[in-house]
C-alpha cells in the first residue's frame, strides 16, 4: 500500500504522470467560466428571439 501524500508529492513534481493542484484549480476554474457564458449565451439567444 503506498502513501497517498507522497504519491501526490510525486505528482506536484513532475515524478509521477497526473494532474497537480494547479492544474486542477484551473480546470475547475475553467469549467466554471464556460458554464456561465453558456448560460449567458442562452439567456442572450432567449432575448433575440423574444425581439425578433
Amino acid at each position: 500500500m503506498s502513501d497517498p501524500l507522497a504519491e501526490t508529492a510525486d505528482i506536484e513534481d513532475g515524478n509521477r504522470p497526473g494532474a497537480t493542484r494547479q492544474e486542477s484549480d484551473e480546470l475547475r476554474e475553467a469549467k466554471k467560466r464556460v458554464r456561465r457564458l453558456e448560460q449567458e449565451n442562452e439567456i442572450l439567444r432567449r432575448a433575440a428571439a423574444y425581439f425578433a
